[in-house]
């Protein structure tokens, strides 16, 4: 139908002429309350984020010369992200002349995703950006075990129990 014989039909039913799909060939319209219709995407695409999971994600920062009390404080940080399921960022910062040391700050992430490692998925190794090295970890999925549906128990049929 033409666009003009779809829009009058739609003035005199008090709707309004509604592009569904421009992309088809012809294109779709369909004969509807637009303010409905946005009010129902709005609502259908606001249930849709609420839905989504925002990925957060957590940085943890140590030094070359973090003490061993501080490096297990900062562990169990790492550890309670990975279970709340925020990725984590584990980062050396060097200052100075540490920088030439990086073989401490290697031993230093490896010494963390040994520790953490249960937990959690590598999701990038160490790596150096500018002065610092840094790894990203992911908590590990979590395997959802289905159980074994429990036999129905058996019902007597009210003939057989009627005939005593």
């Amino acid at each position: 139908m033409t666009p003009g014989a779809a829009i009058r039909i739609a003035e005199v039913k008090g709707f309004d002429l509604v592009e569904v799909s421009p992309t088809a060939n012809p294109p779709v319209c369909r004969i509807m309350d637009y303010g409905k219709y946005k009010f129902m995407e709005a609502k259908r695409e606001h249930a849709a984020r609420a839905k989504q999971k925002n990925i957060v994600v957590k940085e943890v920062k140590f030094r070359p010369r973090t003490d061993d009390h501080d490096f297990e404080f900062k562990v169990k940080h790492i550890l309670r992200f990975l279970e709340e399921g925020d990725k984590v960022k584990v980062v050396v910062m060097f200052r100075g002349r540490e920088v030439v040391h990086r073989d401490i700050g290697f031993r230093i992430i490896e010494d963390v995703l040994s520790r953490v490692a249960d937990k959690c998925l590598i999701e990038k190794t160490a790596g150096i950006d500018g002065r610092d090295m840094h790894a990203i970890i992911i908590p590990r999925p979590v395997e959802v075990v289905k159980k074994p549906k429990a036999p129905k128990p058996e019902t007597k049929n009210p003939e057989t129990v009627l005939e005593t």
